[in-house]
């Protein structure tokens, strides 16, 4: 180009847990090599930029969460945009790429990218390329890497457009020339199998962030009985492949050790999502029998002395900190077992090449080595393509080195997804089958992720039980496997359980490992508002619950509230209340029998319960699951949902239920309005748009 100038294009990222800034900067890091320039900035950041006076094309990259919402850091920026009074031409001049993520096991997938691309559109705004939708559920890279390789070409075509538009013609052959001299994969590095005597190539993109390692061409013979691929071996063809591997991504973190003396910060300062609490844990209780397949825990928080207040159907966060005998083991592969307890100091790196680099938003300015391990990283992500990439630079073997490359490669994209994704690895299970990778703190502090606070369901009325708070969870099972060397439980619900075991299991002798009292455990919680699952605002109107096992947590709320409603207004009128709950075994895992006093008082009509693991000696069998006993209920179901426009809440697993129901419904829809399959999910959509079919569903 030019005089060396590179073209400009404005990048804009909006981010929940660090996923669409993790892309973002991928883009910008490749941008170089294509001749451009990212201007790059994150969505909340509205003074940094301008698309009511930008020229140059724009690319985002969005992600969703919650109920189908924009991330926190879009909206201010979605706020902004949907103002009614703006004209349909006001981002006519704009043109935009759109790469949306999400998780289809949820019902609004990717809906944050999809809102901001929709309003863009109604506003004028032009695409210059086709929007990407990425699923989590399947693996993100499946959309990304293709929607990247693809964004260079129609950023050229559309830098040649505007130049066109200009009249400049005379720069289009510079554009247009520097682009082509990027080849489609220059940002890759072509590499063969042999992974000793690495060269660096001097021509081409010396001067770019990206390099080419040119290798000599073997392969690495297995041994005969190695037939099947495994987290550390590969078979043909891509052990015998020449590789395409990410650039490596520059360093930028710096961290300077000082001494064990001062505090660690309070809770409190990790989270800006809203006003932490810390409340006492005031009673815990097993729903579940020993011998049930997963345990369920109840416990009650006091809320008494804070100004927490909520409604049945909120959720809420927990903060919770990583194992205790990770963290001590993390130390010891990392050669730091004795500098757990020092200040360290985290800086970005001078000089550093990775463009825009900032100090990371959850790393404390000063604290314990220890601390940021327990409280600030999340050890047990799953390690992206980059992070295995930055790896393979701290590996001594050989062998290690060439599998860590395959698992990043495109080549080994499969492999990436059945041994990483599919199998929950984390860094400490990396670790342990590649044991000559010794990364440094500032490349674990560089590439993990933020500890995210785990989210639950409220499971109780604050009219019901003032200053109560009261949640049911399943602890986590994660057992060992041969990606992963031991059983593990889940990060929060492992913590929690092992936090009221005295509270459980008062008479045992439990090690107090915090020579505190047990009654005096205490939790930092925060507030996540559900701002549609609610009951119905006319207590009149009808509504039906599904929820399967601990999926019946906001219900118990629901309840409460209502028999608290009945109370006090005894000449109200009360519309009919449903229960589907379903369970495997009657004896092992019904966690609220009390369901039955609801029953009896009047406050819920009808309870349906399933065992789908119990047998029946019954002539006909009975529904195993809610979605089979909602079928034997189809006429009532259309009834209150369609003639008397009442509310339906699904609450629980998607995949396994949710979608179950939801087919069910259409079924009925069908069945009872005498309607195609289509014509009745067009009707169950318009359901869910009117807030009256709900759902708070995980996967």
């Amino acid at each position: 180009m030019c005089c060396d100038v590179k073209r400009r294009f404005l990048l804009l990222y909006a981010t929940q847990k660090g996923q669409a800034k993790a892309i973002a900067e991928e883009i910008c890091q490749q941008a170089g090599a294509h001749g451009l320039e990212a201007d790059m900035h994150c969505m909340s950041e509205m003074d940094k930029y301008n698309l009511e006076t930008e020229k140059d094309p724009v690319v985002i990259v969005i992600s969703t969460t919650g109920t189908g919402d924009p991330p926190d850091t879009a909206r201010k920026f979605v706020k902004k945009i949907q103002d009614t009074t703006l004209p349909p031409d006001h981002f006519a001049h704009l043109q935009y790429g759109l790469l949306g993520l999400g998780d289809s096991e949820y019902t609004f997938f990717c809906n944050g990218g999809k809102t901001v691309d929709r309003r863009l559109q109604e506003l004028g705004a032009q695409h210059f390329y086709d929007t990407g939708l990425a699923d989590d559920c399947v693996g993100l890279e499946l959309v990304v890497d293709p929607w990247i390789d693809g964004l260079w070409l129609a950023l050229k075509e559309a830098f040649l457009l505007q130049k066109e538009k200009e009249g400049m013609s005379s720069d289009v052959d510079a554009v247009s020339s520097s682009l082509s001299a990027a080849p489609h994969v220059v940002h890759e590095l072509n590499l063969s199998s042999e992974v000793q005597n690495l060269k660096l190539e001097d021509g081409g993109v010396r001067n770019s962030d990206v390099l080419t390692q040119k290798l000599v061409d073997i392969s690495l013979v297995a041994s005969a009985g190695d037939t099947e691929p495994s987290l550390v071996h590969s078979v043909p063809p891509v052990s015998q492949s020449a590789l395409n591997i990410p650039a490596l991504p520059p360093e930028y973190i710096e961290v300077q050790f000082q001494d064990t003396h001062g505090e660690n910060p309070h809770l409190s300062s990790l989270i800006s999502e809203g006003t932490t609490f810390e409340v006492p844990v005031t009673k815990a209780v097993q729903l579940t029998s020993e011998d049930a397949v997963k345990t369920a825990l109840l416990l009650e928080l006091d809320i008494t002395d804070t100004a927490f207040d909520y409604q049945p159907g909120d959720a809420f966060c927990v903060i919770c900190p990583n194992n205790v005998s990770e963290v001590e083991e993390l130390l010891q592969i990392l050669g730091l077992s004795e500098k757990g307890d020092y200040f360290i100091c985290v800086k970005v790196k001078q000089g550093t090449k990775k463009k825009g680099a900032t100090h990371p938003q959850h790393i404390p300015e000063r604290s314990t080595l220890k601390f940021i391990l327990t409280w600030c990283l999340e050890l047990r992500a799953i390690p992206k393509k980059a992070f295995l990439r930055a790896l393979v630079e701290c590996t001594s073997d050989a062998g290690e080195k060439r599998r860590l490359q395959e698992l990043c490669s495109r080549q080994g994209a499969s492999d990436y997804t059945r041994f990483i994704r599919e199998s929950n690895v984390c860094l400490l299970d990396l670790l342990h089958a590649f044991p000559s990778c010794k990364p440094s703190l500032n490349l674990l502090i560089e590439h993990l992720p933020k500890l995210q606070a785990r989210s639950y369901s409220v499971s109780s009325s604050n009219s019901y039980q003032p200053g109560k708070l009261c949640f049911v969870f399943n602890i986590v099972e994660f057992p060992a496997c041969p990606t992963r060397a031991v059983a593990r439980k889940g990060v929060c619900t492992g913590w929690l359980a092992e936090l009221v075991a005295p509270l459980l299991h008062p008479n045992k002798n439990i090690p107090d490992t915090k020579g505190g009292n047990p009654s005096t455990e205490k939790v930092c919680i925060f507030a996540r508002l559900n701002n549609t699952f609610h009951l119905p605002g006319d207590p009149s109107v009808p509504f039906m619950m599904v929820g399967p096992g601990t999926g019946i947590s906001p219900f118990i709320g629901f309840l409460q509230h209502r028999q608290k409603l009945r109370e006090e207004h005894t000449d109200w009128e009360f519309g009919e209340t449903w229960l589907f709950f379903g369970c495997r075994h009657q004896h092992r895992d019904y966690l609220f029998k009390q369901l039955k006093c609801f029953l009896e008082n009047g406050t819920l009509t009808h309870l349906k319960v399933c065992f789908s693991r119990d047998s029946s000696t019954a002539e006909v069998a009975p529904p195993k699951y809610v979605q089979d006993a909602i079928r034997l209920y189809a006429k009532e179901v259309a009834r209150v949902l369609l003639k008397e426009r009442g509310y339906f809440y699904v609450c629980g697993d998607k995949k396994h239920m949710a979608d179950g129901v939801s087919d069910a419904v259409v079924d009925i829809i069908s069945m009872e309005m005498k309607v195609d399959k289509l014509e009745a999910m067009k009707i169950l959509a318009t359901l869910r748009e009117a807030k009256r079919y709900l759902q708070d569903v995980w996967s």
